[in-house]
Order: structure tokens, then C-alpha cells, then sequence
């Protein structure tokens, strides 16, 4: 029997829950390290409109948003097993 996975981070915007996995902080992290207007950030993400990207910007925590895409598996990892009560 196979279990499916949880996502570990979804961020909601209006009516769309978006996972916050290695490809969308690839993303996140072009964004910030370069000049990216939010239409193209946007296009990127598959949003419909910049306002929706603004709004997925402003409710990512911090922490997830400066962690590097290699470190996600081990960040996601620890936040699995410190759910689950493993630590």
C-alpha cells in the first residue's frame, strides 16, 4: 500500500493552494537575486495575474523563502518527522 504525500508548506491565495516545493523556490530565489518584474515572476509560476504573485510573495515565511532549494529536502524532512513526533 502506497501512502501519498503530504505536501509540507502550501501557502493559500484566494481559492488556490499552492505547494512550496524545490522547483517553486528555484523560482522564488531567481526572483530575489535578480531583476524580475512581478509579470514575469508570474508567467514563472503559472499565476494568472501579478496581484496573485504579489500576494503568494507576501505570505511566505521568511525562513522558507532565504533557504536554499538543496537544504528544502532536509528543512521538509525535519518538519515531517517533528509532525509526526519523531525528532
Amino acid at each position: 500500500m502506497s501512502e501519498e504525500k503530504q505536501p509540507i508548506y502550501v501557502v493559500r491565495v484566494g481559492d488556490k493552494e499552492i505547494e512550496i516545493n524545490e522547483e517553486t523556490l528555484e523560482i522564488i530565489r531567481e526572483y530575489l537575486h535578480r531583476p524580475m518584474s512581478l509579470d514575469e515572476l508570474t508567467k514563472k509560476l503559472g499565476f494568472e495575474g501579478w496581484d496573485e504573485t504579489y500576494e503568494f510573495i507576501k505570505k511566505i515565511p521568511a525562513w522558507i523563502i532565504w533557504t536554499p532549494p538543496a537544504l528544502w529536502k532536509y528543512r521538509a524532512g525535519w518538519i515531517a518527522r517533528r509532525e509526526m513526533g519523531e525528532e
